[in-house]
Protein backbone atom coordinates (compact mmCIF):
# COMPACT_ATOMS: atom_id res chain seq x y z
CA UNK A 1 0.00 0.00 0.00
CA UNK A 2 1.43 3.53 -0.90
CA UNK A 3 2.07 5.74 2.45
CA UNK A 4 2.10 9.45 1.79
CA UNK A 5 2.41 12.25 4.13
CA UNK A 6 3.00 15.95 3.22
CA UNK A 7 5.09 18.35 4.89
CA UNK A 8 3.43 21.79 5.84
CA UNK A 9 4.17 24.60 7.76
CA UNK A 10 4.67 28.52 7.43
CA UNK A 11 7.38 29.95 5.26
CA UNK A 12 10.96 30.05 6.47
CA UNK A 13 10.68 27.19 9.30
CA UNK A 14 12.62 24.81 7.42
CA UNK A 15 9.98 23.02 5.67
CA UNK A 16 11.80 22.75 2.08
CA UNK A 17 15.55 22.16 4.08
CA UNK A 18 14.21 19.14 5.51
CA UNK A 19 12.67 18.03 2.67
CA UNK A 20 15.79 18.25 0.55
CA UNK A 21 17.18 16.63 3.13
CA UNK A 22 15.02 12.91 3.10
CA UNK A 23 14.88 13.06 -0.22
CA UNK A 24 16.59 12.96 -3.66
CA UNK A 25 14.29 15.18 -5.32
CA UNK A 26 15.51 18.52 -4.62
CA UNK A 27 13.42 21.32 -3.86
CA UNK A 28 14.59 24.97 -4.27
CA UNK A 29 15.38 26.37 -0.73
CA UNK A 30 15.50 30.12 -0.30
CA UNK A 31 14.82 33.09 2.28
CA UNK A 32 11.81 33.79 0.85
CA UNK A 33 7.95 32.41 0.80
CA UNK A 34 6.39 30.11 -1.67
CA UNK A 35 9.99 29.64 -2.76
CA UNK A 36 8.38 26.15 -2.71
CA UNK A 37 5.31 26.41 -5.79
CA UNK A 38 4.68 22.96 -6.91
CA UNK A 39 4.22 20.04 -4.70
CA UNK A 40 7.88 18.08 -4.90
CA UNK A 41 7.17 14.18 -4.17
CA UNK A 42 10.26 12.45 -2.65
CA UNK A 43 10.60 8.57 -2.36
CA UNK A 44 12.30 7.40 0.35
CA UNK A 45 13.02 3.81 1.22
CA UNK A 46 12.28 2.68 4.62
CA UNK A 47 15.20 1.54 6.15
CA UNK A 48 15.05 -1.89 8.16
CA UNK A 49 17.73 -3.80 9.59
CA UNK A 50 15.24 -7.23 9.22
CA UNK A 51 15.69 -6.77 5.40
CA UNK A 52 19.72 -6.87 5.89
CA UNK A 53 19.65 -9.94 7.98
CA UNK A 54 16.95 -11.53 4.98
CA UNK A 55 19.48 -10.43 2.67
CA UNK A 56 21.83 -12.52 4.26
CA UNK A 57 19.81 -15.45 5.03
CA UNK A 58 18.36 -15.54 1.59
CA UNK A 59 21.01 -13.95 -0.48
CA UNK A 60 18.49 -13.16 -3.19
CA UNK A 61 18.52 -11.39 -6.31
CA UNK A 62 17.18 -7.92 -5.06
CA UNK A 63 16.35 -6.64 -2.40
CA UNK A 64 13.33 -4.33 -2.23
CA UNK A 65 12.28 -2.54 0.88
CA UNK A 66 8.88 -0.32 1.47
CA UNK A 67 8.93 3.08 0.66
CA UNK A 68 7.36 6.32 1.96
CA UNK A 69 5.97 9.61 0.03
CA UNK A 70 7.35 12.65 1.52
CA UNK A 71 5.39 15.66 -0.23
CA UNK A 72 6.77 19.41 0.09
CA UNK A 73 3.67 21.57 0.03
CA UNK A 74 3.68 24.93 -0.80
CA UNK A 75 4.42 27.43 2.17
CA UNK A 76 0.79 28.46 4.20
CA UNK A 77 -0.10 32.17 4.80
CA UNK A 78 -3.27 33.66 6.76
CA UNK A 79 -5.99 33.86 4.93
CA UNK A 80 -5.22 30.55 2.73
CA UNK A 81 -8.54 29.56 3.14
CA UNK A 82 -10.09 32.52 1.06
CA UNK A 83 -7.32 32.36 -1.37
CA UNK A 84 -4.75 34.39 -0.20
CA UNK A 85 -0.75 33.28 -1.29
CA UNK A 86 -1.49 29.93 -2.51
CA UNK A 87 -4.90 29.08 -0.47
CA UNK A 88 -6.94 26.50 -2.14
CA UNK A 89 -3.77 25.03 -4.50
CA UNK A 90 -2.11 24.37 -0.82
CA UNK A 91 -5.31 23.11 0.77
CA UNK A 92 -6.04 20.51 -2.33
CA UNK A 93 -2.56 19.17 -2.29
CA UNK A 94 -2.97 18.45 1.51
CA UNK A 95 -6.36 16.46 1.04
CA UNK A 96 -4.82 13.42 -0.85
CA UNK A 97 -2.04 12.56 1.86
CA UNK A 98 -2.45 10.34 4.65
CA UNK A 99 -0.81 11.77 7.04
CA UNK A 100 0.30 15.49 7.70
CA UNK A 101 3.72 16.72 8.90
CA UNK A 102 3.46 20.06 10.44
CA UNK A 103 7.10 21.39 10.47
CA UNK A 104 7.20 24.40 13.53
CA UNK A 105 9.94 26.63 13.51
CA UNK A 106 11.80 26.41 17.13
CA UNK A 107 15.08 27.81 16.13
CA UNK A 108 16.58 31.78 16.30
CA UNK A 109 18.77 33.05 12.89
CA UNK A 110 18.75 36.31 12.15
CA UNK A 111 19.35 35.51 8.74
CA UNK A 112 16.48 33.40 8.18
CA UNK A 113 12.65 36.05 8.11
CA UNK A 114 9.97 34.09 9.57
CA UNK A 115 7.01 35.53 8.07
CA UNK A 116 5.50 36.52 10.95
CA UNK A 117 9.03 38.38 12.26
CA UNK A 118 8.96 36.34 15.47
CA UNK A 119 9.68 32.81 16.74
CA UNK A 120 6.91 31.27 17.97
CA UNK A 121 5.69 28.27 17.32
CA UNK A 122 2.79 27.79 19.10
CA UNK A 123 1.31 31.04 17.12
CA UNK A 124 2.80 29.07 13.94
CA UNK A 125 0.26 26.00 14.34
CA UNK A 126 -2.72 28.40 15.13
CA UNK A 127 -2.54 30.21 11.97
CA UNK A 128 -2.49 26.96 9.92
CA UNK A 129 -4.98 25.12 11.93
CA UNK A 130 -7.10 28.14 11.79
CA UNK A 131 -6.73 27.46 7.77
CA UNK A 132 -7.48 24.03 8.14
CA UNK A 133 -10.42 24.11 9.85
CA UNK A 134 -11.93 27.41 8.03
CA UNK A 135 -11.70 25.15 4.77
CA UNK A 136 -12.96 22.10 6.39
CA UNK A 137 -15.87 24.15 7.74
CA UNK A 138 -16.87 25.44 4.60
CA UNK A 139 -16.86 21.95 3.45
CA UNK A 140 -19.03 20.63 6.59
CA UNK A 141 -21.55 23.74 5.59
CA UNK A 142 -22.05 23.06 2.06
CA UNK A 143 -22.71 19.24 2.46
CA UNK A 144 -25.11 20.49 5.68
CA UNK A 145 -26.72 22.42 2.84
CA UNK A 146 -27.61 19.36 0.73
CA UNK A 147 -28.57 17.55 3.50
CA UNK A 148 -30.70 19.17 5.19
CA UNK A 149 -32.54 19.50 2.57
CA UNK A 150 -32.94 15.68 2.03
CA UNK A 151 -33.49 15.20 5.61
CA UNK A 152 -36.61 17.71 5.82
CA UNK A 153 -38.69 14.77 3.61
CA UNK A 154 -38.17 12.83 6.57
CA UNK A 155 -35.56 10.67 5.35
CA UNK A 156 -34.29 8.60 8.44
CA UNK A 157 -30.28 8.04 7.00
CA UNK A 158 -30.42 12.13 6.41
CA UNK A 159 -31.29 12.86 9.61
CA UNK A 160 -28.53 10.92 11.30
CA UNK A 161 -26.32 12.26 8.73
CA UNK A 162 -27.80 15.95 9.84
CA UNK A 163 -26.58 15.23 13.37
CA UNK A 164 -23.05 14.03 12.92
CA UNK A 165 -22.72 16.96 10.27
CA UNK A 166 -23.77 19.20 12.96
CA UNK A 167 -21.27 18.06 15.60
CA UNK A 168 -18.40 18.61 13.19
CA UNK A 169 -19.45 21.97 12.60
CA UNK A 170 -19.74 22.92 16.39
CA UNK A 171 -16.17 21.74 16.89
CA UNK A 172 -14.89 23.79 13.73
CA UNK A 173 -16.62 26.88 14.89
CA UNK A 174 -15.07 26.12 18.36
CA UNK A 175 -11.46 26.14 16.93
CA UNK A 176 -11.06 22.81 17.27
CA UNK A 177 -9.81 20.17 14.64
CA UNK A 178 -12.07 17.20 13.32
CA UNK A 179 -9.64 14.67 14.79
CA UNK A 180 -11.15 15.84 18.34
CA UNK A 181 -14.34 14.65 18.16
CA UNK A 182 -14.02 10.83 19.05
CA UNK A 183 -16.40 9.24 16.55
CA UNK A 184 -16.93 5.20 15.06
CA UNK A 185 -15.50 4.67 11.65
CA UNK A 186 -19.32 3.87 10.88
CA UNK A 187 -20.25 7.34 12.56
CA UNK A 188 -17.49 9.36 10.34
CA UNK A 189 -18.96 7.73 7.30
CA UNK A 190 -21.08 10.71 6.70
CA UNK A 191 -18.01 13.51 6.33
CA UNK A 192 -15.63 10.47 4.46
CA UNK A 193 -16.06 11.93 1.09
CA UNK A 194 -14.32 15.76 2.33
CA UNK A 195 -11.49 14.10 3.23
CA UNK A 196 -11.35 16.96 6.07
CA UNK A 197 -7.62 18.44 6.67
CA UNK A 198 -8.01 18.41 10.15
CA UNK A 199 -9.00 14.43 10.72
CA UNK A 200 -5.85 13.51 9.53
CA UNK A 201 -3.15 12.26 11.65
CA UNK A 202 -0.29 14.73 12.48
CA UNK A 203 2.83 14.58 13.21
CA UNK A 204 4.85 17.17 14.55
CA UNK A 205 8.53 18.13 13.63
CA UNK A 206 9.83 20.70 15.77
CA UNK A 207 13.08 22.37 13.56
CA UNK A 208 15.66 23.37 16.10
CA UNK A 209 19.15 24.65 15.91
CA UNK A 210 22.00 21.92 15.79
CA UNK A 211 23.12 21.87 19.56
CA UNK A 212 19.43 21.53 20.43
CA UNK A 213 18.89 18.35 18.21
CA UNK A 214 19.31 15.80 20.93
CA UNK A 215 16.95 17.25 23.99
CA UNK A 216 15.42 19.99 22.59
CA UNK A 217 14.69 23.82 24.08
CA UNK A 218 12.72 25.88 25.81
CA UNK A 219 10.43 26.55 22.41
CA UNK A 220 9.74 22.62 21.70
CA UNK A 221 8.91 22.04 25.71
CA UNK A 222 6.38 25.00 25.44
CA UNK A 223 5.10 23.53 21.88
CA UNK A 224 5.06 19.88 23.59
CA UNK A 225 2.86 21.67 26.38
CA UNK A 226 0.44 23.30 24.23
CA UNK A 227 -0.59 19.78 22.03
CA UNK A 228 -0.01 17.65 24.96
CA UNK A 229 -3.78 17.07 24.33
CA UNK A 230 -3.99 16.29 20.64
CA UNK A 231 -3.35 12.28 19.62
CA UNK A 232 -0.21 13.45 17.85
CA UNK A 233 3.90 12.58 17.52
CA UNK A 234 5.71 15.38 18.32
CA UNK A 235 9.51 14.82 17.27
CA UNK A 236 12.66 16.69 17.76
CA UNK A 237 14.69 17.32 14.83
CA UNK A 238 17.74 19.45 13.49
CA UNK A 239 16.92 20.19 9.17
CA UNK A 240 20.52 21.45 9.14
CA UNK A 241 22.19 18.21 10.42
CA UNK A 242 19.52 16.04 8.55
CA UNK A 243 21.25 18.09 5.30
CA UNK A 244 24.97 17.40 6.21
CA UNK A 245 23.66 13.52 7.32
CA UNK A 246 22.19 13.16 3.56
CA UNK A 247 25.91 14.29 2.01
CA UNK A 248 27.15 10.79 3.06
CA UNK A 249 27.16 7.63 0.96
CA UNK A 250 27.61 5.46 3.63
CA UNK A 251 25.90 3.93 7.06
CA UNK A 252 29.02 4.05 9.00
CA UNK A 253 30.20 7.80 8.48
CA UNK A 254 26.62 8.65 8.72
CA UNK A 255 26.80 6.43 12.00
CA UNK A 256 30.27 8.37 13.23
CA UNK A 257 28.50 11.90 12.33
CA UNK A 258 25.66 11.58 14.27
CA UNK A 259 27.98 9.94 17.65
CA UNK A 260 29.45 13.76 17.00
CA UNK A 261 25.78 15.09 17.93
CA UNK A 262 25.15 12.50 20.41
CA UNK A 263 22.28 11.36 18.50
CA UNK A 264 21.66 7.45 17.86
CA UNK A 265 19.30 8.15 14.93
CA UNK A 266 18.64 10.40 11.95
CA UNK A 267 15.60 12.45 11.84
CA UNK A 268 14.64 11.15 9.13
CA UNK A 269 14.47 7.60 11.14
CA UNK A 270 12.33 9.36 13.73
CA UNK A 271 9.86 10.65 11.20
CA UNK A 272 9.26 7.06 9.07
CA UNK A 273 8.67 5.74 12.94
CA UNK A 274 6.26 8.03 13.47
CA UNK A 275 4.38 7.97 10.53
CA UNK A 276 3.90 4.07 11.25
CA UNK A 277 3.28 4.73 14.63
CA UNK A 278 0.77 7.75 13.66
CA UNK A 279 -0.88 5.42 11.11
CA UNK A 280 -0.82 2.00 12.85
CA UNK A 281 0.99 0.40 10.48
CA UNK A 282 3.40 -2.88 10.35
CA UNK A 283 5.01 -4.29 7.96
CA UNK A 284 5.68 -8.11 7.00
CA UNK A 285 8.05 -9.53 4.64
CA UNK A 286 8.40 -12.07 1.76
CA UNK A 287 11.83 -14.04 0.90
CA UNK A 288 12.81 -15.67 -1.85
CA UNK A 289 15.85 -16.46 -4.21
CA UNK A 290 14.09 -14.04 -7.13
CA UNK A 291 13.84 -10.97 -4.05
CA UNK A 292 13.18 -10.52 -0.54
CA UNK A 293 10.72 -7.57 -0.08
CA UNK A 294 8.95 -6.05 2.68
CA UNK A 295 5.47 -4.82 2.46
CA UNK A 296 3.67 -2.20 4.43
CA UNK A 297 0.38 -3.26 5.84
CA UNK A 298 -2.20 -2.00 8.42
CA UNK A 299 -1.93 -3.12 11.62
CA UNK A 300 -4.86 -5.90 12.49
CA UNK A 301 -5.04 -6.53 8.63
CA UNK A 302 -5.88 -10.72 8.23
CA UNK A 303 -3.89 -12.51 5.58
CA UNK A 304 -6.42 -12.13 2.40
CA UNK A 305 -6.16 -8.29 3.11
CA UNK A 306 -2.10 -8.79 3.32
CA UNK A 307 -1.62 -11.10 0.30
CA UNK A 308 -4.09 -7.90 -1.69
CA UNK A 309 -0.71 -6.02 -1.50
CA UNK A 310 0.93 -8.12 -3.87
CA UNK A 311 -1.83 -8.10 -6.29
CA UNK A 312 -5.34 -8.55 -5.84
CA UNK A 313 -5.40 -11.93 -7.09
CA UNK A 314 -3.70 -13.45 -3.71
CA UNK A 315 -6.57 -11.67 -2.35
CA UNK A 316 -9.57 -12.99 -4.21
CA UNK A 317 -8.38 -16.46 -4.60
CA UNK A 318 -6.50 -17.13 -1.36
CA UNK A 319 -6.30 -20.09 -0.32
CA UNK A 320 -3.82 -19.98 3.14
CA UNK A 321 -0.58 -18.63 3.81
CA UNK A 322 3.06 -19.90 5.29
CA UNK A 323 3.92 -17.83 8.07
CA UNK A 324 7.65 -18.38 9.49
CA UNK A 325 8.87 -15.74 12.75
CA UNK A 326 12.11 -13.65 11.82
CA UNK A 327 13.78 -15.47 14.89
CA UNK A 328 12.92 -19.17 13.90
CA UNK A 329 14.47 -18.23 10.39
CA UNK A 330 17.67 -16.48 11.74
CA UNK A 331 17.60 -19.97 14.03
CA UNK A 332 17.10 -22.68 11.41
CA UNK A 333 18.96 -20.51 8.71
CA UNK A 334 16.52 -21.92 5.91
CA UNK A 335 12.88 -22.33 5.04
CA UNK A 336 13.27 -25.92 4.63
CA UNK A 337 15.07 -26.50 7.82
CA UNK A 338 11.96 -24.15 9.39
CA UNK A 339 9.07 -26.48 7.96
CA UNK A 340 11.30 -29.91 9.07
CA UNK A 341 11.56 -28.23 12.74
CA UNK A 342 7.92 -27.24 12.82
CA UNK A 343 8.46 -23.29 12.71
CA UNK A 344 6.48 -22.53 9.16
CA UNK A 345 3.02 -22.37 10.77
CA UNK A 346 -0.52 -23.05 7.71
CA UNK A 347 -2.37 -20.05 8.48
CA UNK A 348 -6.01 -19.31 7.15
CA UNK A 349 -8.46 -16.25 6.37
CA UNK A 350 -8.83 -15.67 9.94
CA UNK A 351 -5.17 -14.99 10.68
CA UNK A 352 -4.17 -11.75 11.68
CA UNK A 353 -0.54 -10.67 10.21
CA UNK A 354 1.89 -9.90 12.61
CA UNK A 355 5.00 -6.80 12.31
CA UNK A 356 7.80 -8.69 10.97
CA UNK A 357 5.95 -12.25 9.67
CA UNK A 358 7.36 -13.81 6.31
CA UNK A 359 5.03 -14.87 4.41
CA UNK A 360 4.06 -17.05 1.75
CA UNK A 361 0.83 -17.16 0.15
CA UNK A 362 -1.38 -19.92 -1.88
CA UNK A 363 -4.10 -18.45 -4.25
CA UNK A 364 -6.30 -19.76 -6.64
CA UNK A 365 -8.12 -17.81 -9.47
Amino acid sequence: MGLQCGIVGLPNVGKSTLFNALSNAKAEAANFPFCTIDPNVGVISVPDERLDILEELVNPNKLVPTIIEFVDIAGLVEGASKGEGLGNKFLGNIREVDAIVHVVRCFEDDNITHVSGRVNPVADKDIIDTELQLKDLDSVEKKIQKTEKIARTGDANAKKEMAILNQYKTVLEDGKNARTLKLSKEEKEPVRDLMLLTDKPVIYVTNVEESAAVSGNEWVEKFKEYVKEEEAEVIVVSAAIESQIAEFDEAEEKAMFLEEYGLTESGLNKLIRASYSILDLITYFTAGKQEVRAWTIKKGWKAPQAAGVIHTDFEKGFIKAEVIKLEDYQKYKTEQACKEAGKMSIEGKEYVVKDGDIMHFRFNV
